[in-house]
């Protein structure tokens, strides 16, 4: 696979609940109707392909409601590029961010993009439910997302983003592990959000490398 490297890699320490200053009961009680963030269940269906991003948007606000979570906007976390081009971190409100169990994912852009609390075990779907990662089969830790380590689009010729996601065969994207982990020790195999191009932009090629063409949804109110 070709891994692509922009800078340093987002820190990897988390933050455990306790310092969220919620207890696990309150925690627990927020339920999917406190909900702010999630990993889709599902992808899009056609890979890459997503209608672009209000298609994008689209699908993660879907998910939400049947989930019991369609009180706020939910905007998916990608990047586009070319003239125009979009910030993923620009696009998804200023935290905090809670998962289906009420845990507290990260408190705003810069600790999201910093020392976030995203592993295998927060960062769930919209059911609540745990994603497969390494070790699991198949393994889909490779999470859509199109951007730096820091949120923001790639620059230049290389197709990162699914050709802006309306693509469900030539071009690649850039992906994240939501697991933190990948084939070595290095900054981007355990970064959440950019860690290596994937080989396609087709269901089969995103399975390739360890994904199925999901992405991360925050609400942005």
């Amino acid at each position: 696979m070709t891994r692509l490297t922009y800078g340093a890699g987002a820190a990897i320490a988390m933050i455990v609940a306790g310092c969220t200053g919620m207890s696990p009961a309150s925690s627990s009680a927020q339920g999917s109707s406190g909900m702010t963030f999630f990993i889709t269940s599902t992808g899009s269906g056609k890979g890459g392909d997503f209608g672009g991003l209000a298609g994008a948007d689209r699908h993660c606000q879907s998910l939400a409601t049947a989930a019991g979570a369609g009180n706020h906007t939910w905007h998916a976390y990608l990047s586009t590029q070319d003239a125009g081009a979009v910030n993923a971190r620009d696009r998804i409100g200023k935290g905090p961010w809670r998962n289906a169990k009420g845990v507290v994912i990260a408190q705003n852009v810069t600790e999201l993009h910093g020392s976030n609390n995203i592993n295998k075990e927060t960062a769930l779907t919209e059911k609540g439910e745990v994603v497969n990662a390494s070790g699991d089969t198949p393994n889909m830790h490779d999470i859509l997302t199109g951007s730096q380590p820091d949120g923001t689009a790639i620059a230049g010729s290389v197709d990162t983003t699914c050709r802006n996601w309306t693509s469900s065969g030539e071009g690649a994207a850039m992906v994240g592990h939501h697991n933190r982990a990948g084939l070595d020790d290095s900054a981007p195999a355990k970064s959440w959000n950019s860690s290596h191009q994937s080989r396609g932009c087709s269901l089969d090629a995103l399975k390739a490398t360890g994904g199925d063409a999901r992405i991360y949804c925050f609400a942005a109110n």
